[in-house]
């Protein structure tokens, strides 16, 4: 069969889009390759899960008080030592990792970017074969080049993120990536062993019929959202009837489907958990950059969730992140509140 030259792969994209700003040093382009190929690694490794001794907990506890799976190890020390080795990171934050890690070295000193990630959301699915991911941000320095990464470089408002993305491994695995430029999709292709254009400029729709959120928490959320989870299951027939709730429990799952198809997501804070769940640097913040790129809307119930300024590396918050119709419905509530 005759090979479509017409869908171009991760690295031939990346080459190209620094074609078109001919002062590019390609150190984020090369970024982003070094993270489609420590994906590559975890998805290996997450299609033959239940075949090798990878499955269930590694018996220790990471930094957010919760359980490690085996899974979640290999992915981080993946991710971190492709990042090491390769050109373009000057260090990394991981949510399994109590600090920052610097990569304290000639080359990485001088590089101009950090890297935040999830290594593997949704990870208590993974005994149970549901889609999880990995999640990832990217911000440029605001330290000395030529001096070690500081803290400071990471704990920035996500407004000041120059790329975003996830990876999905599903019943395909997908790298989605975001640039101010826009988002592009790249499904992996198992018989090259490369993630090729398949979603290119993809835009969330106005509005949609979905939404997500944990209904068994519903009687712990504040009044405002339980308004609007009822009014989304009383939707006049006469307009389409009620939205359809649809709700994994792997946020990157979730947040794709929304994106893609439209709809909302929603993860508000509790009288369980007052400061929210989810963490702001390694989740919030880069759906929140993916999704307004692509035209959609992401808050934290107050304020757009990029403005917020992070305090802490593992600081958690409410999160509500969609298609901009039903952020801007869902908004009414709160407002009147």
């Amino acid at each position: 069969m005759a090979t479509n030259r017409r869908v171009q792969t991760l690295d031939e994209f990346t080459i190209q889009q620094m074609r078109d700003f001919p002062n590019a040093t390609g150190e984020l382009s090369g970024l982003l390759r070094d993270i489609g190929l420590a994906a590559k690694r975890v998805n290996v490794e997450v299609n033959k899960a239940g075949l090798v001794d990878i499955l269930g907990d590694a018996g220790t506890m990471n930094v957010q008080g919760e359980e490690v799976k085996k899974l979640d190890e290999f992915a981080n020390n993946q991710f971190v030592g492709v990042l090491r080795h390769g050109i373009s990171c000057a260090g990394i934050g991981s949510e399994e990792l109590d600090d920052i890690v610097v990569f304290d070295d000639e080359i990485s000193n001088n590089s101009k970017y950090v890297c935040l990630f999830d290594p593997l959301d949704g990870s208590s699915n993974i005994d149970v074969n549901v889609s999880i991911g990995t999640i990832f941000s990217v911000y440029r320095r605001v330290s000395k080049l030529g001096e070690p990464a500081t803290q400071e470089d990471f704990l920035q408002p996500g407004i000041k993120q120059v790329a975003a993305g996830y990876v999905i491994y599903g019943s395909s695995t997908m790298m989605v990536y975001a640039t101010r430029r826009g988002v592009n999709g790249f499904t992996l292709d198992p018989s090259i062993g490369e993630f090729c254009l398949s979603h290119p400029d993809i835009k969330c729709p106005e509005t949609g019929r979905m939404y997500s959120v944990n209904h068994g928490n519903f009687f712990q959320y504040e009044e405002p959202i339980k308004k609007y989870i009822t009014a989304c299951q009383k939707k006049d027939h006469t307009n389409g009837g009620p939205y359809t709730q649809r709700y994994i429990g792997s946020m990157v799952a979730d947040v794709h489907r929304n994106l893609i198809k439209g709809g909302i997501f929603m993860y508000p804070i509790t009288t369980h958990k007052p400061k929210g769940k989810l963490r702001l640097l390694y989740e919030c913040n880069p759906f929140g950059f993916i999704v307004q790129v692509a035209g959609g809307k992401a808050t934290n119930g107050i304020q757009n969730i990029l403005e917020v300024q992070p305090t802490a590396l593992h600081q958690r918050s409410a999160f509500f992140v969609g298609s901009k119709g039903m952020m801007d419905e869902l908004e009414t509530f709160i407002n009147e509140a």
